[in-house]
C-alpha cells in the first residue's frame, strides 16, 4: 500500500495515510480512460439542436403555377428546401447521443487516473480545509502555501460552505464531493486534492466487489436430489392383452 503526508493548510505534515492498492496503485490505461472521458461527454449532450423541416415550415402547400408550359421550373410548393422560407433538407434532428459504458470499466478508468495522478506527484491529502471566514483571498493564500498551481480539483463534503462559497469565484479550482467525481475532471484538472475521509469514502466508492462464486440457480446436489418418478409409458391400446 502507497503512504502518502497528510497537510495543514500551511503545507506542514501532521501524518500520515495509507491508501489502498485496488483504488491508488493501478496501472495506467490510456485507451480505458480515454473510453469512459468519450462517454461521459456523450451522455452530458443535450441533443436538441433541430432545424425545420418542409413539414413544419409554415407556409401555403398551393402549387404556384403549372406544371408545363410556362418555360420556367418545376415547382411543387413554396415550402421546398430550394426557396427563401423554406424548410430545411438533412438538417440536424433532436436525438440521444448518450451510451452506457459498463459499471466496472468506469470505476477501473476513474481508478487508473486517480493512480497517475498519485505517480505523478499531483495528488495532495489536506488534513481539513477550515476557515475563520469565507474569503476568496484566503482560499487563494491557501492555494499558494500548497503549492497548488494550475487547475486543482478539491474533494471534501458539500457541507463545507466556508470552502464552496471561497472557491466559487476562482476559476482554477472546483470543489466536488466524493460522490461527484468524475472521469472527466479526474483529467482535466491537474492537481487532485483529497482528505482522509474523502479518502476512505473513495475507497469504498471505487474498489472492486468481492465476486460472488455461488450461482443464483443451481441444480441441486447429488446427494440431496431428490428421485424423479419413473416416466408414464402410455398403453397400446391396439395391442392384444
Amino acid at each position: 500500500m502507497p503512504t502518502v503526508k497528510v497537510l495543514d493548510l500551511t503545507s506542514k505534515e501532521v501524518g500520515e495515510v495509507e491508501l489502498a492498492d485496488a483504488v491508488f496503485g493501478v496501472a495506467l490505461n490510456e485507451p480505458l480512460i480515454h473510453e469512459a472521458v468519450r462517454s461521459f461527454l456523450a451522455n452530458r449532450r443535450a441533443g436538441t439542436s433541430a432545424t425545420k423541416t418542409r413539414g413544419d415550415v409554415a407556409g401555403s402547400g398551393r402549387k404556384l403555377w403549372k406544371q408545363k408550359g410556362t418555360g420556367r421550373a418545376r415547382i411543387a410548393s413554396l415550402r421546398s428546401p430550394l426557396w427563401k422560407g423554406g424548410g430545411n433538407a438533412h438538417g440536424p434532428q433532436p436525438r440521444d447521443w448518450s451510451y452506457n459504458l459498463p459499471k466496472k470499466m468506469r470505476k477501473h478508468a476513474m481508478c487508473s487516473a486517480i493512480s497517475e495522478r498519485l505517480r505523478e506527484g499531483n495528488l495532495i491529502i489536506v488534513d481539513e480545509w477550515k476557515f475563520d471566514q469565507a474569503k476568496t483571498k484566503d482560499f487563494i493564500n491557501m492555494l499558494g502555501s500548497l503549492k497548488l498551481s494550475g487547475k486543482t480539483l478539491i474533494v471534501d463534503s458539500l457541507k463545507n460552505t466556508k470552502l464552496i462559497l471561497a472557491s466559487r469565484n476562482v476559476q482554477t479550482a472546483k470543489v466536488v464531493n466524493s460522490y461527484g467525481v468524475n472521469i472527466y475532471d479526474l483529467v482535466n484538472h491537474q492537481k487532485l486534492v483529497l482528505t482522509p475521509r474523502t479518502v476512505e469514502e473513495l475507497t469504498g466508492i471505487l474498489k472492486p466487489r468481492p465476486k460472488d462464486d455461488e450461482e443464483r440457480f443451481h441444480s441441486p446436489s447429488i446427494e440431496g436430489e431428490q428421485e424423479r418418478p419413473p416416466r408414464r409409458v402410455p398403453r397400446n391400446r391396439g395391442a392384444s392383452a
